[in-house]
C-alpha cells in the first residue's frame, strides 16, 4: 500500500547513513516530507539529493543532537518551513565498546550517553510541543537488542539503549495522560548490516587496534534466521509505527532481530 505517511512531516536524526538513511528514504517514498539531520555534512545532502531525484520532498539540516541550542533552531526551522511535525524518529546514536568496563574511560561513557540518551531527551523536549500543535503524531525512538539484554563488551551502550526503552514508555504514558494524540514506541534492531559494525573492533575496545567485527559470521551464529538484517527491514518497522496502521500502539517495543531475543534455534547446516 503506497502513501502510508502521505501528507506527514517527519524528522529523522542520524539520517545520513545506515538505518537512519533507510528510514528517511522509505518515509519519503511513502509520501512524507522528510527532514534529515546529521553531523555528516557530506553524506547528508547526498541522501536528500537522492530523495529529491525520486520526486520526493526532503531537506537536510546539519545537527549535533547533543546541542540544546541547535535543537531549538532545527525545530524552529521545521515549523517555519512546514508548519507541523507529525513523525519524530530519534535515531542518531553511537556505539563504543570496551573489553572490560574498567577499561572504559569516563569521557567515552559520557560521550556515548550524551548522543544516545541526552540526544533522545532533547528530541522530545523540543519536538513534542510542535507535534502537539499539529494535533497528534508518532515518536519513534531507536533503541537496540542491547537495550533488552546485556552484552559483555557493550555495557555502556546497553545502559544508554535500556534508558531509551524506558524513556519511550514514560513519554508514552505522559502523552496518553494528557490525551495529545501522540504515540511513543521504541525499536530494537539486532545485528543489522550498517556502517556501525565497521567501527567497532573485534576486541570490543574503542582503540581501533583490532580487526572489525565479522558481523556476517556473528549473525549466522546468533540469529535464528541465520543472517544479518538489512537497514530497509528496520525502516519498514519504523514506517509501520509512523503510519496510522499502528494507531492503537503506544509504549511498546518493536524487536527486529531475526529472532535473537526470542531464543535459539540450532540449524542443521
Amino acid at each position: 500500500m503506497a502513501g502510508q505517511v502521505a501528507g506527514k512531516v517527519a524528522l529523522v536524526t542520524g539520517g545520513a547513513s545506515g538505518i537512519g538513511q533507510a528510514v528517511a528514504e522509505l518515509l519519503a517514498e511513502e509520501g512524507a516530507s522528510v527532514v534529515v539531520t546529521d553531523m555528516d555534512e557530506l553524506r547528508g545532502p547526498d541522501v536528500v539529493a537522492g530523495i529529491k531525484r525520486a520526486g520526493r520532498e526532503a531537506v537536510f539540516l546539519s545537527q549535533d543532537v547533543t546541542s540544546e541550542p541547535r535543537w531549538a533552531e532545527v525545530v524552529g526551522e521545521i515549523e517555519e518551513r512546514f508548519g507541523r511535525l507529525d513523525v519524530l524518529v530519534s535515531n542518531a546514536g553511537i556505539g563504543i565498546g570496551a573489553a572490560s568496563i574498567i577499561e572504559m574511560s569516563l569521557a567515552d561513557w559520557r560521550r556515548q550517553t550524551a548522543v544516545n540518551l541526552d540526544g533522545v531527551f532533547l528530541s522530545v523536549k523540543y519536538g513534542l510541543p510542535l507535534m502537539r500543535k499539529t494535533g497528534g503524531g508518532s515518536i519513534i525512538m531507536m533503541s537496540s537488542l542491547a537495550g533488552l539484554r546485556g552484552a559483555a563488551t557493550l555495557a555502556g551502550y546497553s545502559a544508554t539503549k535500556g534508558g531509551v526503552r524506558l524513556f519511550a514508555k514514560s513519554i508514552a504514558m505522559e502523552c496518553a495522560s494528557v490525551g495529545d494524540g501522540i504515540r511513543v514506541n521504541s525499536v530494537h534492531p539486532g545485528i543489522i548490516d550498517t556502517p556501525i559494525w565497521h567501527k567497532i573492533p573485534a576486541g570490543g575496545t574503542a582503540s581501533g587496534q583490532n580487526a572489525p567485527i565479522d558481523f556476517e559470521a556473528m549473525a549466522k551464529l546468533a540469529a535464528p534466521l541465520g543472517r544479518p538484517g538489512r537497514a530497509r527491514e528496520v525502516a519498514q518497522g519504523v514506517l509501520f509505527l509512523a503510519s496510522d496502521a499502528s494507531s492503537y500502539l503506544t509504549g511498546s517495543e518493536l524487536v527486529i532481530d531475526g529472532g535473537m531475543f526470542a531464543g535459539s534455534a540450532p540449524r542443521k547446516s
